[in-house]
């Protein structure tokens, strides 16, 4: 998968934002430029009600993490706001997916600490498993169950750890598959999907269990370029309807024109945070500016 925006600039430059200036973009930005999403065009692109944001939902303090002796996660410190959506960007081995992971306990931390909804992370027991279910998770690798059906690898979840009834969990899981597009495949195994229509059908489990946010690592990188834009038209769609979501990804027309906020990290650190725009058209730090002339050449 190349880090290069193409695919999602052309996307999205179809649909600019209401009321937000085009800009060709900063000399070393090439292919990024159209619709702006910095704080005068936070507005609902499908209407003209500003986006709300509200207090911190998932807080990262002090967080290191160590695979043996080589630090991958190095002092982060990261809130993501209720309803916000941020986007971690960075080279490959930076450590985006590493810090994603943490976030509801997939990787243990080193030090530090994570808050969700202002409660601490548990290390481990029904706890865990509660406050987990409160953040999705969607990952590169689609992670469906291969022997069951599309419908039932949504209510799996709610089913098993929310206690809904079948019926119960049919119908909502009827009404997501519709939402992602897909409600004539709900009797489909993955093997006869897609790789973008099974990526769909792990976006509609992970809203099965009604998170207050979902993480997505590289949700687009196993995909087959021409499928890729069905994938993040839904993730697009949550983000105006207020969903709070981290997004690890290479692809930067969305993390510009969809994003709230950038996060830059290098080598296991926040390097660089902020708008979109302002990061895309003017980076501060020399290792921001390195990184973006490089996959933004093409």
């Amino acid at each position: 998968m190349s880090d290069s925006s193409t695919s999602t600039g052309a996307h999205r430059a179809e649909q600019p934002a209401p009321g937000a200036p085009e800009t060709s973009g900063a000399a070393g930005a090439p292919g990024v430029g159209h619709a702006a999403r910095g704080p005068a065009a936070r507005g609902s692109r499908s209407g003209n009600a500003p986006k709300q944001i509200g207090e911190p939902l998932i807080s990262a303090r002090g967080v290191d993490k160590f695979f043996g002796d080589f630090q991958a996660l190095k002092n982060i410190d990261l809130d993501v706001r209720r309803g916000e959506v941020v986007a971690l960007i960075g080279a490959s081995g930076s450590g985006k997916s590493t810090l994603c992971r943490c976030l509801n306990r997939l990787e243990t931390i080193s030090g530090g600490e994570i808050t969700i909804d202002g409660q601490l992370l548990p290390e481990e027991g029904k706890e865990l498993t509660k406050l987990r279910s409160d953040v999705g998770m969607v990952f590169q690798s689609f992670n469906l169950f291969p022997h069951l059906k599309a419908i039932d690898n949504v209510t799996l979840g709610p089913r098993k750890v929310r206690g809904l009834s079948k019926a119960d969990a049919d119908q909502q899981a009827t009404e997501l598959l519709e939402r992602v597009g897909l409600a004539d495949k709900a009797n489909s195994l993955p093997t006869a999907l897609s790789g973008g229509q099974q990526q769909r059908v792990a976006i509609a489990r992970a809203l099965a269990m009604k998170p207050k946010a979902l993480l997505f690592d590289e949700p687009t990188s196993a995909l087959d370029p021409e499928v890729i834009n069905e994938v993040l038209d839904v993730m697009t769609e949550l983000a105006e309807q207020g969903m709070t979501m981290l997004v690890v990804t290479h692809e930067m027309g969305f993390a510009r024109h969809v994003c709230d906020r950038v996060v830059y990290l290098d080598q296991g650190e926040i390097v660089e945070q902020g708008d979109p725009e302002e990061f895309f058209t003017n980076p501060r730090s020399e290792r921001a500016q390195a990184f973006l002339s490089k996959i933004l050449a093409h």
